[in-house]
């Protein structure tokens, strides 16, 4: 009787919370929709309210996370593309500058490729209706289309005295996630994974197949470098090639009992006795870190690179009134040692609203399927950590202004053919041409210490003082700001690897840009090595 009299009251108190939420909710709806009204009848101007809704609502919920968004009608394609990498497109990156939208990288084999396009061509047209003033996401919007439907790019290229115009198909443009593999050493292979979208695994078991076939391969380098995840299921997938059925992979734990779950491998592994090392960095995140720390929490594989991103959270995508969607945060996930790497608790926030990581004074410790200490909060720590150099030199501002891109295509025009990307070498003399073209557009930069001793000495002025140190002031300046060609020797191993790799880029697209910065690969090195072992 007791019992029953306690089932009833926890009943009651339920749908009293419940009612209390809701009248929470209804409350709050009729403020806002009152500003809408107040807004719509004494505001000056004509104010659009299809965009008013959903800057008001993305600002509200990436006060939450950044990862609960609102997708409305308009963006459903970009939905799409998150979850089966494909779209109708022309199958090239574009990239908004001052002056326009500019072709970055034309995808091999796709349509814009074969047409002609390349990559430096601004665009000026679509099915000839002008892009002046566009941004980026319009453009994308007029390239995108069905498949099979005719499409007309018009483009101004440089050493072109007039625009080149370009008639071809739109074509369903699936990127495939695995976009380079090669055997790297006898019997070991190389696989770049990419996101793990619909089929990903497929394509991965495809390549792993293609080098058996070709090289009898026993040992596997995964490269998850800059992979932001995607799909579970995928990533359950390629860990079940290599893992017995029926081991938990991953785990997912939230609010609703619904969103608990325990994805466990489904099929016997194909390749059970391949030796694995995992490629990881800072950027390797959701999908990624599922894989990468399931192989080492089960002991199956070994980590090189960077601590991961750590997002332990998982999404779900919900149908929203008027055909939109909300990609909302439903749990987090949970690797099989038991521990959640998610880095970031968006729950408690500091007073000024930041967040920031799980000291590492309050992780805790778990064990892998041997009986190793891994711990909690805050991305998957490999194995074999490699430093990497952070440091900020003359590339970042070469790249941030896009020096590299205009001089690759540049180079395009003065060498019609270059050796293949395993062989190519950037010379002297290529090194000195790039030098004169800085000279010839009037390149400079200033470094972002420079900037912060700019600031300290308008303060000392403010204060009367500058006069004082003035000497010191000038001389420490003309250090912060070493002259381009001092900056370019003293980085000259970064600048060969960006240039070199961008004019690679113009020849063999991707690919040839992945096997060139092969070369100078400490962390594939370091795979390669332990694999030999």
């Amino acid at each position: 009787m007791k019992k029953t009299f306690l089932s009833f009251n926890l009943l009651l108190i339920s749908i009293f919370l419940s009612a209390q939420a809701t009248n929470k909710i209804s409350d709050n709806l009729t403020t806002y929709t009152d500003i809408m009204r107040t807004l719509d009848i004494y505001y000056v101007d004509t104010l659009n309210y299809d965009k008013l809704l959903e800057n008001s609502v993305n600002y509200m919920l990436n006060k939450i996370d950044p990862y609960t968004i609102y997708i409305p009608k308009s963006e459903t394609d970009d939905l799409n593309f998150m979850t089966t990498g494909s779209y109708g497109g022309i199958g090239a990156v574009i990239t908004q500058r001052k002056d326009g939208i500019y072709i970055s990288d034309p995808y091999e084999g796709m349509p814009a490729q074969i047409a002609g396009v390349k990559a430096g061509d601004k665009i000026i047209e679509v099915d000839k209706k002008s892009t002046k003033g566009k941004n980026n996401s319009e453009v994308s919007n007029m390239l995108r289309g069905k498949p099979k439907s005719k499409i007309v790019v018009k483009v101004e290229r440089q050493g072109e005295k007039k625009p080149l115009v370009f008639e071809f198909e739109r074509q369903k443009i699936k990127i495939n996630p695995v976009q380079y593999y090669k055997v790297v050493a006898p019997h070991i292979g190389y696989i770049e994974f990419t996101d793990f979208t619909e089929n990903s695994a497929l394509e991965f078991k495809h390549a792993v197949e293609a080098m058996r076939k070709s090289d009898n391969i026993t040992s596997l380098i995964i490269d998850l470098r800059g992979n932001g995840g995607g799909l579970i299921n995928e990533a359950v997938k390629i860990v079940g090639y290599f893992v017995p059925k029926g081991t938990i992979v991953v785990s997912t734990k939230g609010r609703k009992e619904s969103t608990n779950y325990q994805y466990k491998t489904t099929t016997e592994p194909l390749y059970p006795d391949m030796k694995i090392a995992v490629l990881v960095n800072s950027a390797s995140a959701s999908a990624s870190e599922i894989v990468a720390g399931s192989m080492q929490d089960l002991d199956r594989g070994i980590l090189i690179g960077q601590r991961t991103f750590g997002k332990g959270l998982v999404q779900s995508i919900k149908p929203i009134y008027n055909d939109g969607n909300m990609k909302i945060t439903t749990a987090k996930y949970y690797i099989p040692s038991g521990r959640c790497i998610q880095a970031i608790d968006y729950s408690h926030r500091n007073a000024d609203g930041s967040v920031g990581r799980v000291p590492d004074s309050l992780t805790h410790e778990f064990k892998t399927a041997n009986g190793r200490i891994v711990r909690d909060g805050g991305g998957v720590t490999p194995d074999i950590e490699i430093k990497q150099d952070d440091n900020i030199n003359i590339c970042y501002y070469l790249v941030k202004d896009q020096v590299f891109f205009d001089f690759a295509n540049q180079y395009v025009i003065n060498h019609p053919t270059i050796p293949s990307a395993s062989e190519f070498t950037l010379t002297e003399q290529d090194i000195q041409d790039f030098e004169d073209y800085l000279k010839k557009i009037n390149f400079t930069y200033q470094t972002e210490t420079s900037k912060a001793l700019k600031e300290v000495l308008d303060l000392a002025k403010m204060e009367g003082i500058d006069s004082i140190a003035q000497q010191e002031f000038d001389a420490l300046e003309a250090k912060l700001n070493p002259p381009v060609h001092e900056a370019i020797q003293r980085n000259i191993n970064d600048v060969k690897s960006f240039l070199g790799s961008e004019i690679v880029r113009r020849y063999y697209y991707h690919r040839g840009a992945t096997e060139y910065l092969m070369r100078n690969d400490k962390e594939l090195e370091c795979a390669i090595k332990e694999l030999q072992k």
